[in-house]
């Protein structure tokens, strides 16, 4: 039966937040076009992750298992997806707008012939045709685009962090396929040479409640310093602007932005950020935002609960000093 197709992934032994965000939007979809949810989850002795992804909201789990599919690699993935595709027949396919996403999404949707979208933050039906229409920011998130496919099959990659996870509903089942995907290292036209991983300390930018972020006010990287020191004592992870990672102050994964990272913490507090709309696009789905700069017409107030017209490091620095004292308290 036609439905929705999600691709799960998974990280230390976990389902990825983002896996969590598109099941809960095909678990909307589900409602509005009364079909099934699928997951189809690759990779080598991915058995375990079954159940969560029933857990979640998955009604059929589609697991593919080959050495090839052991780590993320482009060809590989676009031709076992294919295949569950094939057999699976889903009118929607929903994958992770990151990395990933934006490289199957189009080479998935070439080969099913069906329409791709691009990052897409909300969906509904069309009153007229009946059909799914995509909302998805448009001008640096200055203007929506309402994209309405003129074919049933779909693509489409999700905006990170607009989505909330699917919650967990204990004893829920399902049923599980498993597919022998036909591969071949001949088939693969790139390969993996190196990987580095960059070290990461503290809390995942992406996951944080609470995140503390800089921008070319911040004046370098000594700035960044005492940013970091505020977000280790709120428990929040640090970002940045892409003026203050252009500038090599911190690393390029700090970004945040259109071209950077998503965040949707409950709290975003921005120290010396102008406020210019590809980071604005970057950070929309916050619950609240606090923004310190010295620029009382600085766009950044525009978007902001909260405004400090001031110097940022007297700001922090007060925060630090006074979330000390309510910790000790």
């Amino acid at each position: 039966m036609p439905g929705t197709l999600v691709l799960a992934t998974t990280k230390n032994g976990r389902l990825t937040r983002n896996t969590l965000e598109l099941l809960a939007g095909a678990r909307r979809l589900k409602e509005k076009l009364a079909e099934p949810v699928a997951a189809a989850i690759l990779g080598t002795e991915v058995g375990a992750y079954v159940p969560l992804l029933f857990a979640h909201g998955a009604d059929q789990v589609y697991r593919a298992e080959h050495p090839l599919l052991e780590g993320y690699q482009g060809d590989a993935y676009t031709l076992a997806l294919h295949q569950i595709c094939e057999r699976a027949q889903p009118t929607v396919v929903l994958l992770p707008g990151d990395v990933m996403g934006r490289e199957l999404g189009p080479r998935l949707a070439y080969r099913l012939q069906a329409t791709f979208v691009a990052e897409f933050i909300d969906f509904d039906l069309d009153q007229a045709s009946g059909r799914l229409q995509f909302t998805r920011q448009t001008y640096g998130g200055k203007a929506m685009a309402v994209v309405r496919p003129r074919v049933n099959s779909v693509v489409a990659t999700a905006k990170l962090r607009t989505l909330e996870p699917a919650t967990q509903e204990e004893g829920r089942t399902g049923e599980e396929i498993r597919v022998d995907v036909a591969l071949e290292a001949s088939q693969l036209t790139t390969r993996l040479i190196e990987k580095v991983q960059e070290e990461a300390t503290g809390i995942n930018l992406g996951d944080a409640k609470i995140v503390v972020s800089g921008g070319r006010g911040v004046h370098g990287p000594e700035g960044f310093r005492v940013l970091e020191e505020l977000a280790q004592v709120l428990r929040g992870a640090i970002g940045a602007s892409r003026a203050a990672t252009d500038a090599g102050w911190v690393p390029p994964s700090w970004q945040i932005g259109q071209t950077g990272r998503n965040v949707s913490p409950e709290l975003y507090l921005a120290f010396g950020i102008s406020g210019a709309t590809q980071h604005v696009a970057g950070i929309s789905g916050s619950k609240h935002i606090v923004a310190v700069n010295t620029d009382p017409e600085a766009p950044i107030f525009k978007v902001a609960q909260f405004g400090i017209v001031g110097d940022w490091k007297a700001v922090a620095t007060t925060l630090i000093e006074r979330c000390r004292e309510l910790t000790k308290s």
